[in-house]
């Protein structure tokens, strides 16, 4: 039996999760006054190339970056499900074990709400949940972007301190929540592990250790990260 709560819900490669995707789950926490998000571990992710970590990695770094935030679950639900990550696959699986719509809100950053139509079940999937969508800085695409992916379904601004409801009647809405994030990028992260720079910045520590002691991402050749950033402190002492 389910106890009536709100639910966020951030699906994603995480490959490797970043402070970006902590700070986007935390803002739209706030705003919404979620009880808990589950960081979704996506099993084989349909809309992008196949991550370059493996499953067990990619879960292992999410349960290390949550592990110091209450609020914030690693969730394997995604990866108990054979076969793509489909997140109108994933609702239904979450409606039969007993949560409401209404519960439910899926979080996603604004880029990825505009091209949300080329989703598998789009626009039915909308029925499922709310969603939450992340307007992470200048970049991201504005409300009317959102509008017109939002299938017809009420657009609401949400801001941290103001809990919105969904208005016009409907079960679900389209939550627009304002909430600039660290610009990072997971392609970054591991474009800087390859070739030996630093990203204690863009990583919780504890992220940052598991990447370097299982020589995640590291280049092709098989030339550790440890050695890669030797070598550089090297040259910059003799330059």
């Amino acid at each position: 039996m389910i106890t009536a709560r709100r639910l966020g819900l951030f699906g994603g490669t995480f490959d490797p999760v970043h402070v970006g995707h902590l700070a986007a789950a935390e803002a739209v926490r706030e705003a919404l006054a979620l009880d808990e998000v589950w960081l979704l571990t996506s099993h084989v992710p349909p809309h992008r190339p196949q991550p370059a970590a493996s499953v067990h990695h990619r879960f292992a770094m999410v349960a290390l970056a949550a592990q110091d935030r209450p609020a914030l679950r690693a969730s394997d639900f995604e990866l108990l499900a054979p076969g793509p990550s489909y997140t109108s696959a994933t609702l239904a699986r979450l409606h039969a074990a007993g949560f409401h719509p209404s519960q439910l809100f899926f979080i996603l950053g604004a880029d990825a709400f505009a091209e949300i139509a080329t989703w598998r079940d789009y626009p039915r999937f909308l029925e499922g949940a709310h969603f939450a969508v992340v307007n992470r800085g200048e970049r991201s695409p504005g409300a009317a972007a959102v509008a017109n992916a939002s299938g017809g379904r009420p657009v609401v601004e949400a801001s941290p301190g103001s809990p919105a409801e969904p208005r016009g009647g409907g079960t679900t809405a389209i939550f627009r929540v304002d909430h600039p994030t660290p610009d990072v990028s997971s392609t970054a992260i591991r474009d800087r592990c390859a070739r030996g720079l630093p990203i204690h910045t863009l990583v919780p520590p504890a992220v940052e250790r598991h990447i370097r002691r299982h020589g995640l991402y590291a280049p092709a050749d098989g030339t550790s990260v440890e050695r890669l950033t030797a070598s550089l402190l090297h040259e910059q002492e003799h330059h």
